[in-house]
């Protein structure tokens, strides 16, 4: 794969069934390299496989479609003329789409009620003189009084408020009615889902007094009318995202947290699957344990034997069906990383990544999942195969190396992922296969520290993070290296976020193991990134410890004793680990008179690696490519 050949690796989105299960929709989005944009239409396909999918729209960049409950429409996002996403809705059985929203900064979060006359939704509310009709750079000063002020990938947020409207009823005439505005108060408020008898709406939002000062979250209930009093169907002790009710509306579903009484002791914690009844009657109960793997995903959906939701174990993201009483069953899982799903109908539909593949639709069932889409190709994959070494305490360290092919001895990349709390896994990474097939070999495991292992395992690292995953990473580099055809001479590092601070980290504590290092959007002060990023007012001390710590496990510390080539790539418009970040590394090195650069992408955030523009991600490629083509 070539750096270019990121053209090749499309997405699906969530798809949407229609009613009887009897179709899907989906979004197929992919960069497109000539325009530098990520490109995409709507497509539907039969789940009983019996036709190849067909493109459903012409636009270019329809995201997010969404069956009606009577099955007539199919609503979704397409950008206005100011590039802002707004509602619009398509016949199922044909015609012209038309827009039912004009919110100046656009819209999301969208639900239909159960009679499919109107869309709940979320959309941004900007102050008078911000964001639009605006000269950016002539705007008021902002006034700010909150920690939480600012989100990677948003800016600023606090003067313009995530709210929840109601459309009017749809009107085939194309003439949008005026939405109804639910909430009002001065916070974000989540996806918005309707009770099936219609007559609630339910989010995730953090309401209460302190909300500024901790992470919790509840799950609220409102009439979807103006002024609506909210009721908190949780109980103020959770963080709960992702939420879903039975089919019968009784019960809530939804993943959570348990954060501690502080609300801040998030680090390493196993979402587990909680449910609730929607009158707010009895506690959250817990259905998954700590062990277990680490629920995720964007929602858990209610059907008739419990509730649907993924989950990371071990790499992969998986596709379970847990009952009221905990019992978990996995309806798709092995060597796939599971994206996004649907139910309907009696039908189980989900999107799927594979070691070959970057994402496919496929239909769920007792006889095994069978593949609705084959858009994926242009692009033979290096096969990357399972490795597990032993720590010097025994402990198991799970990981995968990917060799190019000829007989070597190869260079060898070793790969580390951000959060700490994520995972690598079983799926097409384009970072993997791009290095690997420029000849070089690619280590990357989960540490501890790695979500998709349980709660110890996230857990572990507190307090001790570089020293404690160090241990981990390299006695799974020694395993690797026991691999003839890799030359143990020529070693590089690198990784991004956390794994940028452990590049560092490396560098300058254990620099004889490489021959060069690239380190991008890297935590290497701590005591800076606390008061600049958008999380470090929360992140700093649950994960890095007391203050008194901070000298001692910033990366930053050892920068006198770096003597490897160091590569600096970082983002101008970071929020998650500003730019100050790399800036203070690379004075730090230079000063010393050392080899070291500093790649600096304009307009971009902390996730260009995965969603920058097109022109970007390939340059970035290119530059790393270059780089240890000059020093390995």
């Amino acid at each position: 794969m070539k750096p270019a050949d990121i053209a090749h690796l499309h997405g699906i989105g969530a798809p949407s069934l229609s009613p009887d299960g009897s179709r899907a929709v989906f979004s197929v989005v992919r960069p497109d390299l000539e325009e530098d944009a990520y490109l995409g239409s709507l497509w539907t396909v039969a789940t009983d496989g019996s036709e190849e999918p067909r493109r459903l729209t012409r636009g270019d960049r329809d995201r997010a479609p969404l069956h009606s409950p009577d099955g007539r429409w199919i609503a979704f996002l397409r950008p206005d003329e100011n590039e802002r996403p707004q509602l619009h809705v398509l016949p199922t059985e044909g015609g012209d789409p038309w827009r039912i929203t004009d919110h100046p900064l656009g819209v999301s979060g969208h639900a239909w009620s159960p009679d499919s006359t109107r869309l709940a939704y979320n959309a941004r509310i900007p102050e008078d003189g911000r964001y639009v009709d605006v000269v950016p750079g002539k705007e008021p000063p902002r006034r700010i009084s909150t920690l939480k002020y600012q989100f990677d990938g948003l800016g600023y947020y606090t003067d313009r408020w995530q709210h929840i409207f109601v459309g009017a009823p749809i009107d085939p005439s194309g003439e949008a009615g005026e939405p109804t505005r639910v909430t009002t108060a001065e916070a974000d408020h989540g996806n918005p889902i309707w009770t099936p008898d219609g007559t609630t709406l339910v989010f995730g939002a953090s309401l209460h007094e302190d909300r500024d000062l901790d992470l919790y979250q509840d799950v609220w209930a409102c009439a979807p009318e103006a002024g609506a009093e909210l009721r908190r169907v949780t109980r103020g002790d959770l963080n709960a995202r992702s939420i879903g009710f039975s089919e019968d509306g009784a019960t809530v579903y939804f993943v959570g947290d348990e954060i501690g009484s502080t609300g801040r002791d998030f680090v390493g914690r196993q979402s587990g699957l909680w449910s609730v009844p929607l009158d707010g009657s009895e506690a959250p109960a817990r259905l998954t344990g700590t062990e277990d793997p680490r629920m995720t995903g964007e929602r858990a959906q209610g059907i008739d034997r419990g509730a649907l939701v993924l989950g990371e174990n071990r790499g992969a993201v998986e596709l379970y069906l847990v009952s009221s009483d905990g019992e978990r069953t996995t309806l798709l899982g092995g060597k796939r990383q599971v994206q996004s799903f649907d139910h309907a109908g009696g039908v189980t539909v989900a999107v799927a990544a594979g070691e070959r593949d970057s994402g496919e639709l496929y239909l769920v069932s007792e006889d095994g999942p069978r593949a609705l889409t084959s858009f994926f190709e242009g692009v033979d994959p290096v096969p990357v195969a399972e490795v597990t070494a032993q720590a010097p305490d025994g402990y198991p360290v799970h990981g995968w190396l990917a060799v190019p092919e000829g007989e070597g001895p190869h260079p060898v990349l070793l790969m580390i992922h951000g959060g700490p709390f994520a995972q690598y896994g079983h799926w097409l990474f384009d970072e993997t296969q791009v290095y690997a097939a420029a000849g070089y070999a690619v280590a990357f495991c989960n540490p501890r520290g790695s979500s998709g292992y349980g709660q110890e395992h996230g857990r572990a690292i507190i307090g001790s993070v570089g020293a404690s995953s160090s241990t981990d990473l390299l006695a799974f580099l020694d395993e690797v290296l026991q691999d003839e055809r890799l030359d143990s001479s020529r070693v590089g590092v690198l990784g991004g976020s956390h794994g940028g601070f452990m590049t560092t980290w490396l560098a300058g504590n254990h620099g004889e193991r490489f021959r060069a290092a690239i380190s991008e959007r890297a935590v290497n002060a701590i005591d800076s990134f606390r008061g600049s990023s958008d999380i470090g007012a929360h992140f700093v001390e649950p994960l890095y410890g007391p203050r008194e710590n901070w000298v001692e496990q910033s990366p930053i510390t050892y920068a006198d004793r770096i003597d490897v080539p160091f590569l600096i790539i970082h983002s101008e418009q970071d929020w998650r680990c500003p730019l100050e970040q790399a800036q203070r590394l690379f004075v730090e090195l230079k000063k010393r008179g050392h080899e070291t650069e500093m790649l600096v992408f304009p307009g971009e955030g902390h996730e260009l690696s995965r969603s920058g523009l097109p022109s970007h991600r390939v340059a970035r490629f290119e530059a790393i490519l270059d780089w240890w083509d000059r020093h390995l």
